[in-house]
């Protein structure tokens, strides 16, 4: 009796389930039988669809005259568009007073402050919180978002920029449905603060960085001294008295005195005596110019 029931509630349970979920999906002529419709039915307006409710029949309604969507700029200028014309980006962030209660648009702290906001909260899950397009989502597989610090976006003019957030390029959506003109040209301003941060130079650095930085860095390496300038050359001095040199110094007079002029005087000789006339140079001179000096000018002819 007890096995009965069993298979009953058995049968019941496998009919259910195929009654419930084994059948949705196949075509029939007729809607299937649905417990649960999942809201697939109920009254609503499709684009471009007739309609019995408005007096045209029309469901979609044209937009009421005299007035426009809300953040719908008035015209396509260059606030709205990052564009002086059709074909040139501009550059430079398009500044305003206040518009209607708004704050005023312009490069300043507050504006900053604000496009970090809206990059954090928009951008940053790709691009990364330094701009590199190392975010989170790059963990995950999703590669390929762009690093503002290369040259292509460096160079990229602030209108191009302004677009690509608007528009999407690529992988990435446009952002112009949630974030507003003016908070689009925010991010731009703290895009180029991000480019600035991480190409700066010590010049940047206000007057009290400038100081602190000084402080951290290593004492330079002293140069290595300038070479001394070459010395003059020491003046020739005499030969020294030593008898050790003596046959040298014989030697040089010997040479000396027979590569003087084919006609020699009696004043060159004397001063050739003159030259040595000291000590045991003396002494080598007087003997060699004995041998070597004639006695007239009619001697030194023959």
């Amino acid at each position: 009796m007890r096995l009965t029931y069993f298979f009953l509630a058995f049968a019941l349970v496998v009919l259910g389930v195929f009654t419930i979920a084994g059948f949705r999906g196949d075509h029939f002529s007729k809607p299937p039988f649905e417990i649960f419709p999942d809201m697939n039915y109920q009254d609503k307006v499709k684009d471009q669809q007739p309609s019995t409710f408005f007096s045209d029949g029309a469901a979609s309604r044209p937009p009421v005259p005299g007035t426009i969507a809300e953040e719908m700029p008035g015209k396509n200028d260059y606030w709205a568009t990052g564009k002086w014309d059709e074909t040139h980006w501009g550059d430079g962030i398009p500044t305003h007073d206040a518009i209607d209660g708004g704050r005023p648009l312009q490069v300043d702290a507050a504006n900053m402050a604000r496009g970090r906001e809206r990059y954090t909260i928009s951008c940053e899950v790709c691009h990364g919180a330094a701009g590199d397009g190392k975010g989170i989502t790059s963990k995950y597989g999703l590669v390929g978002a762009a690093n503002y610090h290369s040259d292509m976006y460096r160079k990229m003019s602030d209108g191009e920029i302004f677009n690509t957030i608007s528009n999407g390029k690529g992988q990435m959506l446009g952002y112009a449905y949630n974030v507003t003109i003016d908070d689009r040209w925010r991010i731009v301003m703290y895009i180029r603060a991000l480019q600035r941060s991480q190409n700066a130079t010590f010049d940047d650095a206000s007057p009290e960085e400038q100081t602190a930085l000084q402080a951290k860095m290593k004492p330079a390496t002293p140069a290595a001294p300038a070479p001394a300038p070459d010395a003059q050359p020491a003046p020739a001095t005499p030969p020294t008295k030593s008898a050790s040199n003596a046959k040298a110094l014989k030697s040089e007079c010997t040479s000396d005195l027979r590569t003087l002029d084919d006609r020699p005087s009696v004043q060159d000789w004397e001063n050739f005596h003159h030259n040595f006339a000291d000590g045991e140079s003396k002494t080598i001179s007087s003997q060699l110019a004995e041998s070597y000096s004639p006695n007239t000018d009619e001697e030194l002819k023959q």
